[in-house]
Parts: C-alpha cells; sequence; structure tokens
C-alpha cells in the first residue's frame, strides 16, 4: 500500500485501531505534500446519491475532511430552521392527562409547513401572557373534541371503538385556522402535522379538550423539537484478503461479516472461493478475529475521507432540500468570517 493510501486508511486489529487522524498537515507522510490547494480537492471531491425518498437519503460525500462532515451534520440537525408549536392556549382540557403534559405532546409533533414562507418571530418578554399572532411569522391551529357515547352501541359491546365516539384524539383532529392571506399563500394539505394517525389522548364520555396552538419558526439549538431531521455518518469499510481464501475456510470467512460483505463463488476448477463483494454493508464487527486460521488473511479497515451520510428527514421537508439548507448556512457563515478578517 502507498503512503499516500495509507494516510487515508484507518485500520481495524484485533485489539486496536490504527491511523486514526487524517495526515493533511505538511511534513506528515514522507513525499506527500500536505498543502491544501482548490483545484486538488475539487479533482477528489465527489457526492454519490446511493438512496432517496420522501423522507430518507443516503449518500457519500467523497474527498472531505471530518471537520467539515461532521459541520454539516450538525447544522442540519440545529441551525435549519423549521416550524414547531411554541404556545397552547387551554380553554378546556377534562381528559386524563395533565395540561403541561398534554402541550408538551403538541409541541413535539412535527408539522408541514415550510419555513421559507415565515419570518422568525421575537418572542415577547418572558412576563408578558399576550400572544400576538400574524401571517408572516405564525400558523394557528386548533383542537376542539368531545367524547360522547353511541347512541347505537348495545349492552353486550366491549369495543371501545363501538361503545364511544370521539374516544381516541388524533392529529387528524388538529384543524388549521389560516390567519390573513395564509389561505391563499398555502394549501389545507401542505400545513397540518406530517403524519394523521398519531394518538394525542384517550377520552372517556364527558372528557372534552378544546385549545389552540400556535407555531413559531425556529432552529434545533433553541429546542429539539425544530430539529428537522436525525442525521449520521459513518467511514466507508474497505476489506482485502492478503491470500486466496478456499472451501470451508470461505464460508467460515463468509459468516464472520454482515449479509452481502462477503461471496462465495465457484471458479473454474470447482473450488470456492471467498470474494469481497461489497464491503460497504460490513458493521465492523471484527469476528474474523476470532479464527486463528483466518485473522491474518484479512486487513480490514475504513476510508478517513470516505462518508457515507443518512438523512431522515422527520417529513416537514425533504433530505436533498435539508442538505442544500445546511450547506447555505455554512456558506453564509464562512462569508461573515471573511468579512471580519
Amino acid at each position: 500500500m502507498s503512503q499516500r493510501s495509507r494516510s487515508k486508511w484507518l485500520i481495524l486489529e484485533e485489539t486496536g485501531v490504527l491511523h486514526t487522524s487524517n495526515a493533511d498537515a505538511v511534513g506528515d507522510v514522507e513525499g506527500v505534500s500536505g498543502r491544501w490547494e482548490l483545484n486538488n480537492f475539487k479533482s477528489k471531491f465527489d457526492v454519490r446519491i446511493v438512496s432517496k425518498t420522501d423522507q430518507e437519503m443516503e449518500f457519500d460525500l467523497i474527498g472531505l475532511d471530518a471537520s467539515i462532515s461532521n459541520a454539516i451534520r450538525r447544522v442540519m440537525m440545529s441551525e435549519v430552521p423549521s416550524m414547531a408549536v411554541e404556545k397552547v392556549i387551554i380553554m378546556q382540557n377534562s381528559s386524563v392527562i395533565q395540561d403541561e403534559v398534554l402541550a408538551h405532546r403538541l409541541g413535539l409533533l412535527p408539522l408541514k409547513a415550510d419555513p421559507k414562507f415565515f419570518q422568525t418571530k421575537v418572542p415577547p418578554p418572558p412576563d408578558s401572557d399576550q400572544i400576538e399572532v400574524n401571517e408572516n411569522d405564525s400558523l394557528e391551529f386548533e383542537l376542539k373534541i368531545k367524547c360522547s357515547l353511541n347512541p347505537k352501541a348495545t349492552k353486550d359491546m366491549t369495543d371501545p371503538d363501538d361503545i364511544y365516539l370521539n374516544h381516541i384524539v388524533k392529529t387528524s383532529d388538529v384543524k388549521w385556522l389560516p390567519i390573513g392571506l395564509q389561505s391563499d399563500m398555502l394549501k389545507p394539505e401542505d400545513v397540518g402535522p406530517v403524519e394523521n394517525d398519531v394518538v394525542i389522548a384517550k377520552l372517556r364520555p364527558g372528557h372534552e379538550i378544546d385549545l389552540k396552538m400556535v407555531a413559531w419558526k425556529g432552529v434545533g439549538k433553541d429546542h429539539a423539537k425544530f430539529m428537522p431531521a436525525t442525521v449520521w455518518y459513518r467511514l466507508l469499510p474497505e476489506i482485502r484478503l492478503k491470500e486466496k481464501i478456499e472451501g470451508e475456510r470461505a464460508y467460515r470467512l463468509q459468516k464472520c461479516f454482515s449479509p452481502g460483505v462477503i461471496s462465495v463463488e465457484t471458479n473454474e476448477k470447482g473450488v470456492s472461493v471467498a470474494k469481497v463483494s461489497d464491503a460497504r454493508y460490513d458493521s465492523n464487527s471484527r469476528n474474523v478475529f476470532f479464527h486463528e486460521d483466518l485473522k491474518n488473511s484479512v486487513e480490514m479497515g475504513k476510508i478517513l475521507d470516505h462518508f457515507i451520510f443518512h438523512v431522515e428527514s422527520f417529513g416537514a421537508q425533504k433530505p436533498e432540500t435539508l442538505v442544500c439548507e445546511a450547506i447555505k448556512i455554512m456558506m453564509s457563515k464562512c462569508t461573515q468570517f471573511l468579512e471580519y478578517l
């Protein structure tokens, strides 16, 4: 292995990990210049989208330092804005759930609303009970429901769905109350809870909930309810076979790794031979080191500048939108930093 590739490869051994730092500084690796150059970075940097749905996306960032990758992750979770319930005005709550618990539960509901359409609201003074809402910085919702006995229910019925009416309060019962010209700007299907079947409370005859909610624009570093997604990354695993592993050893080697990592193929002589199929799926369990006749035949590691990102949006915004917004925020931070130099 060349010095350059070795400097970009973290090695997993039986009792430890080698080369955990990314050697980019001048003089870290003999014969390798550590000076950062834009053209050199452009030639090596790459983004590959592996899979994408409306709520999840997996993509690779190649040729990037861990500090930048971690900054993207942190900005995406803590500084990309979203909408969440900030104030709850309870007129009536005769359910078994306390007012403060109910308000907290409503605040954690992911909301469908594009934060680009709203301004960041200036919070009122802590000692003020007045709640001002306007179409530019707030969304208002209503939850009004009362449980009663089903007049068609018979004495032999035991299922609560047959006996009671409105006994389960779900997010589908939350109604949007447009403020000002919001009904012209937003469609009803684009505003409200992300999921319609989330249970908020359970009622019995005579129980009633009557409240209003006000949602504001915020960021995750202020409160976790504003986090638009869960983001994590890992380094790309790499597995190298130092020698041919055949026969029964090949099948034992296959069982040491996650499914799909090692395949066993039959060569022209009819001998089963182990082959690295896709190291991406490896969980780095290092089970191979339990086998004395196999542990010296395999070299395991991770590529230090190849990051596998997984973004799981809570549903309000698409994952690719969150990634782009995070990068825009980082660019604005860099611009602001340069202005102060």
